[in-house]
């Protein structure tokens, strides 16, 4: 059983090794997650509705049932110790409902900020830290007067819900905004959204902090492509200043402190033309654009997540070797794989999902390298990819 600390409102002190960790949501971030505890001597139950998900195939047990089943969270916290979460769209109040029974470590204040995109903003500019402007919108008058304030080219989200490009809309004129007024008038309603004002940032990046609760490391700094709103690839390291260097890292414990963090945090990032960052969004949780650390790392952002949600002190990640992670979607599966045999140097992660669909995303392969623009250029060669060169910036 953990040793739980009442001061820390739950928080793990240490969690033995046999003690069991229940992940609610059984994809490949919490498949990894099991991954890292399996090593570390830790049992695992999972909560998804699909039976033998990705995270299902290697651990414990597995409750079937939806996210926002209180009974099955009520069932698998009755047979876990400790509860983590591997997305952020997890019914909060069902949380809290069950921490009689069961640690929380991570708490549902994070994910109470980061299900809201206004109380994301309003928490990381609270912090200290940039953000692009931006505007509560709850009706088409309010989006009116908002655009007059932040000007096209512009964009338009929905406060909760969306992933990958989902709930978002480019607002670069008025032809644009009048397609959202149609889809309202058609019975689409306006939800509850916020409005972004458009970073002309240089490129994408991001950085993730990991916390026990009192103690936080980071990551290095990363640079991202993503294709069609879906992450394409990761660079590791991003070529940055030294101080933007500097600053991502200190805004990235800044946020960590503000939450107590337990686990491991997301930072997805704007670098700017003239050598600004801004923050775009969090993730309470592992994140595809730190895959690269499983094999670049001294720590991976999984070994990470379970110490500092057991409570277990956390040394500073150190970056092995440059590396470059390319995402496998489901129309890359088949390319990629009759190519494992020519390349060694592919380090290659399936997820072991049963059904293969257009854009979904069955794994990802990571290179190390000394030269990580000849890499680039290397995979792009295999053409693999080709279907997603339409959409390169």
């Amino acid at each position: 059983m953990p040793s739980l600390s009442e001061e820390t409102n739950g928080a793990v002190t240490m969690l033995q090794p046999g003690a069991t960790i229940g992940i609610i949501g059984g994809g490949q971030l919490g498949r990894m997650m099991a991954l890292s505890a399996k090593y570390m001597g830790f049992r695992i139950g999972v909560l998804d509705p699909t039976p033998d998900c990705p995270t299902a195939q290697v651990a414990d047990f597995q409750v079937v049932g939806e996210y926002d089943d209180k009974t099955a969270i009520h069932d698998l916290a009755e047979k876990a110790d400790v509860l983590t979460y591997e997305f952020e769209n997890v019914d909060a109040e069902a949380i809290d409902e069950v921490r009689h029974l069961v640690a929380a470590p991570q708490g549902t204040d994070l994910l109470r900020v980061t299900q809201d995109r206004v109380n994301e903003k309003t928490f990381i500019n609270e912090h200290g830290t940039a953000t692009a402007p931006w505007r509560a919108v709850n009706n088409f008058d309010e989006l009116d007067a908002a655009i007059d304030e932040l000007h096209y080219p512009c964009v338009l989200k929905t406060r909760s819900g969306g992933y990958d490009g989902h709930g978002q809309h480019v607002l670069r004129n008025d032809s644009d905004l009048e397609k959202i007024r149609a889809r309202g008038d058609r019975g689409g309603g306006f939800p509850s959204s916020i409005l972004e004002g458009f970073v002309d940032f240089a490129f994408e990046a991001s950085i993730l902090v990991s916390g026990n609760g009192k103690d936080f490391v980071t990551f290095p700094i990363v640079r991202n492509d993503h294709r069609n709103n879906i992450l394409h690839m990761t660079i590791a390291p991003a070529e940055v200043s030294p101080e933007i260097e500097r600053e991502a890292h200190e805004l990235a414990l800044r946020l960590a402190r503000g939450f107590e963090l337990a686990g491991t945090l997301a930072i997805e990032l704007f670098v700017t033309k003239d050598d600004k960052v801004i923050v775009n969004e969090l993730a309470p949780r592992p994140h595809n654009s730190g895959h690269y650390t499983i094999e670049a790392c001294s720590i991976d952002q999984f070994d990470a997540h379970i110490r500092g949600i057991a409570g277990w002190p956390l040394p500073q990640p150190r970056l092995l070797s440059p590396a470059v992670m390319v995402n496998v979607l489901g129309q890359h599966v088949m390319p990629t794989r009759a190519q494992i045999a020519t390349h060694p140097e592919w380090n290659v992660h399936d997820y072991g999902k049963a059904q293969v669909r257009h854009d979904r995303k069955m794994g990802h392969i990571t290179v190390l390298t000394d030269d990580t623009a000849a890499t680039v250029d290397a995979l792009e060669a295999t053409g693999c990819w080709d279907d997603l060169k339409k959409y390169r910036r």
